[in-house]
Parts: structure tokens; C-alpha cells; sequence
């Protein structure tokens, strides 16, 4: 199975338990890897033949900002059934979500979930 990544996709969204995230809203940073057959493509050089990342990301943009959860848990969740929904091509995919700027105490990079989901037959 090959893979195509999309690596720090950067948006800003509502997500959270607290008033002032759902409020405010914070950035996330999002990787995506999703998993599929790419060897017709890479003989045929051909877009049809892939998933194109650029619409990938236009999936990714419109599922995670369009409601506001208060899990990154299920933001992830909502990503990968999206791609699965809208790629059939697509068997497989690794969703993270970071949120870099977590009401946490402390010194950190990001706090992050990752889900990975598979089709089943």
C-alpha cells in the first residue's frame, strides 16, 4: 500500500471544553497520511489516477472547521470519516491533530491525538 502525506496543514478552529476556546477559537496544526493503491498513477502520470492532496486538504478544511467539538478526539474522528466518505480509493488514513496552544500549564510544543482508520469491506 503507498501513502500520501500532508505534513503541518495549519487552521484555525473552535475546538475545546473550555468557553474561551469555543469562543475565541486557537490554531491546530493537522498531519495526514492517507494509504492507497498509487501504482496506476505513477505509470500513467495522470491526476484521475490518484487523490489529489489539494482536494484532500479542501476536505480537511471544510470538516474541521465546520462545527466545533469539544474533543480533538472527535475533530480527528470527523477528518478520517470524511476522507473515507469522499475518497473510495482511499483504504486507510492517519489523522493527527495538534493543538499548540492547549490551556495547559506547562512548557510544550502541542498537545495531539492520532486516529487511524481503515475501510472495512
Amino acid at each position: 500500500m503507498d501513502k500520501i502525506t500532508v505534513k503541518g496543514l495549519k487552521l484555525f478552529a473552535y475546538h475545546g471544553v473550555n468557553p474561551e476556546e469555543k469562543q475565541n477559537g486557537q490554531p491546530f496544526v493537522i498531519d495526514v497520511d492517507y494509504y492507497l493503491d498509487l501504482e496506476k498513477a505513477c505509470h500513467s502520470d495522470c491526476l484521475d489516477d490518484t487523490v489529489s492532496y489539494a482536494k484532500v486538504v479542501k476536505t480537511i478544511r471544510s470538516v474541521f472547521t465546520a462545527e466545533s467539538f469539544d474533543l480533538i478526539e472527535r475533530a480527528a474522528q470527523a477528518v478520517a470519516e470524511a476522507l473515507l466518505a469522499a475518497y473510495p480509493s482511499v483504504m486507510k488514513t492517519e489523522i493527527t491533530v495538534k493543538k499548540p496552544e492547549a490551556p495547559v500549564s506547562a512548557d510544550f510544543d502541542y498537545m495531539a491525538v492520532t486516529v487511524v482508520r481503515e475501510r472495512t469491506v
